[in-house]
């Protein structure tokens, strides 16, 4: 057989060989994705993993790391993670760190510390990429108070220097902990080591001034976004638009949300949400109102706290002429709501005896095909 010709029969069985792998991938993705038996889906996990290109697949690890998550089934998340060890992969710092990452997002930060520690015995380097997701894993297990002592004592052992995204993550930590100077602090001390605040840095920084009504220091760290040539997006405007409305100055956001669209930035739903709050905040629910009908006539679609915001006040009010048009808007939109918030509307409706619309309510409450509440007419009624 002439060269060319083992050649070409090499390149076809690789090919061959990739694409039924390939076939077992998916085929094996989905009978994962469509198994309910947890036990089971753990013996399955295991099975498929024996594939080199299974183990390639982040989306599946990550979906069903999640599912035993919220089972609240750590022991068989432990299972899967640490049979994965076994495996040559975890020689490679990307798997070790896919590792560590599940673990903290599981809330088993003492695995994913142990992870960390036994990359050495595992032939798997580490470098500033497995201590930030070690960092990471810190902040998704709520040890907020344990953060700063690894970033302070790891790198040192390790031999790394922490980078933009240590600092970044030290600097969230300090953030939930509403340890805000020391937050301030982190950022000096990086700018020191020659690295400089990115919008993560930023954004993390408004959202708690402006959401935890520290609007003036809010202020100040947004002139120093600007002097520092970093462009606020989308998530900054919204940490801005908070700002304003909890201290009442919701002219002023209005003022803030057109120079947002005239950055060429597209309002979400937390922008509209932010301003529908803002005037229910002041008393104004015939402005609440507008703008939630400028909302939906710019196609952003109202959410659970667009409904819970306008229908709450609308009933405080006494306007449940209103409340009852946005809760019929709940059913077209098939909205998610809080139960209670559909028996205020039917309690609201029966004590201003408007009997029909509250039998309304709750024949949509019981009979929707997305959703079924437990809502009753009021006792009177």
């Amino acid at each position: 057989m002439s060269f060319l010709s083992r050649s070409l029969r090499r390149a076809f069985s690789t090919t061959v060989s990739t694409t039924i792998e390939s076939g077992s991938v998916r085929t094996l993705s989905r009978d994962l994705f469509k198994e309910r038996n947890l036990k089971k889906l753990v013996e399955k996990f295991k099975k498929s993993s024996e594939l080199e290109r299974f183990r390639t697949q982040t989306g599946i690890y990550e979906s069903t790391v999640r599912r035993l998550a919220s089972a609240k089934r750590f022991k068989w998340i432990e299972e899967i993670l640490e049979d994965q060890k076994k495996y040559s992969n975890v020689s490679k710092e990307g798997f070790a760190v896919r590792l560590i990452s599940l673990y903290g997002k599981s809330g088993m930060f003492d695995n994913a510390l142990k992870t960390f520690n036994e990359m050495p015995q595992l032939n798997c380097d580490r470098t500033v990429l497995s201590f930030n997701a070690l960092l990471g894993a810190c902040v998704n297990c709520k040890k907020f108070d344990e953060v700063e002592t690894y970033f302070r004592q790891v790198p040192a052992k390790v031999s790394i220097e922490p980078d933009l995204v240590s600092y970044n993550t030290i600097i969230k930590a300090f953030c939930e902990m509403g340890s805000l100077d020391s937050a301030l602090l982190m950022v000096d001390e990086m700018e020191k080591k020659g690295l400089k605040p990115d919008l993560i840095t930023f954004n993390t920084l408004l959202h708690v001034f402006y959401g935890n009504n520290h609007f003036v220091d809010g202020e100040k760290v947004w002139a120093r976004m600007n002097s520092e040539s970093v462009e606020p997006d989308i998530r900054s405007y919204n940490a801005k638009l908070l700002g304003l409305a909890n201290e009442k100055k919701t002219l002023k956001a209005v003022e803030v949300f057109e120079e947002m669209k005239t950055r060429g930035l597209k309002p979400d739903v937390f922008s509209f949400n932010t301003l529908i709050k803002g005037y229910c905040n002041e008393g104004n629910l015939e402005e609440a109102k507008r703008w939630f009908d400028e909302m939906v006539k710019r196609d952003c679609a109202p959410n659970k706290v667009t409904f819970a915001t306008l229908v709450r006040f609308s009933c405080e009010k006494g306007d449940y002429d209103m409340a009852f048009d946005l809760t019929k808007e709940i059913f077209k939109r098939k909205c998610l709501v809080d139960e209670g918030l559909l028996q205020l509307v039917v309690d609201g409706l029966g004590k201003e005896s408007k009997i029909n619309e509250a039998k309304e309510v709750v024949k949509l409450a019981k009979s929707n095909k997305f959703c079924r509440y437990k809502v009753n007419l009021p006792s009177d009624a």
